[in-house]
């Protein structure tokens, strides 16, 4: 009999067993472990895929322009590379579609005009932008939301551990620690959700209005040059 309390302590583990944590969880524990594992697979998915996107818009975006200034007609340049898949394109686009309906008719409204290019360019980049961001909205979610999930699953663990204190008539640490441990797990995994989402989305927005800065500052350009010509032509 003297030697079970040694037994006890060599058949304890030696270290945590995430997968039996959950395996020993409440129900409710196990849907909230469950939803926020799901949450943070598909942060990982918008990490990585967006982290390919914004490398390569970037790099297109830096040739494209080059090809643009390049280029002595604004005009047929946009019209022989129309890149439905470049946000700088759509903002050339959207400011020569507008030029060409602004001076197809004699005489021309250059104050008029030079208002609605630098209109219709603004909310281009405005659009692209938000285009941009819009699934950024699920890492801000998870970032601060999923704490509060995993902490709804450790109230309830340890609430259900109260209960087996009070179903035992034993308040014995070995009666309340497993359903603990289990309520605390939840949290746990809430915090790894949430971290790796708040990170990324605060470098993601960064990236995003550097672009959007980018872009402003093309549309700024080529609403200058686009200007000029008007003088010109005036």
């Amino acid at each position: 009999m003297d030697n079970l309390p040694y037994l006890a302590l060599a058949a304890a583990p030696e270290r945590i067993d995430p997968m039996q944590l959950f395996l020993d969880a409440d129900l409710v524990v196990q849907a909230v472990i469950i939803g926020l594992v799901l949450a943070s697979i598909w942060v990982w998915m918008i990490i990585v895929s967006f982290s390919l996107r914004i490398g390569r818009l970037r790099s297109r975006t830096v040739h494209f322009e080059e090809d643009f200034w390049d280029t002595e007609d604004f005009d047929n340049f946009v019209k022989e590379k129309r890149r439905k898949d470049l946000p700088a394109a759509r903002v050339a686009n959207a400011g020569m579609a507008e030029w060409r309906r602004s001076t197809a008719n004699k005489p021309v409204d250059r104050e008029g005009t030079r208002q609605r290019i630098a209109s219709a360019m603004e909310s281009q980049v405005a659009a692209e932008a938000d285009e941009l961001a819009e699934r950024l909205n699920f890492l801000a979610t998870v970032g601060s939301v999923a704490p509060f999930v995993g902490l709804f699953g450790t109230v309830w663990g340890i609430m259900n551990s109260f209960f087996s204190i009070g179903l035992q008539e034993s308040s014995s640490l070995a009666v309340v620690a497993p359903g603990i441990s289990e309520a605390l797990f939840a949290t746990a995994i809430g915090l790894f959700a949430a971290i790796p989402a708040v990170i990324a989305y605060n470098r993601f927005s960064h990236k995003v209005n550097r672009l959007e800065a980018r872009m402003q500052r093309f549309a700024d350009r080529l609403h200058a040059s686009l200007s000029r010509q008007l003088e010109v032509a005036g």
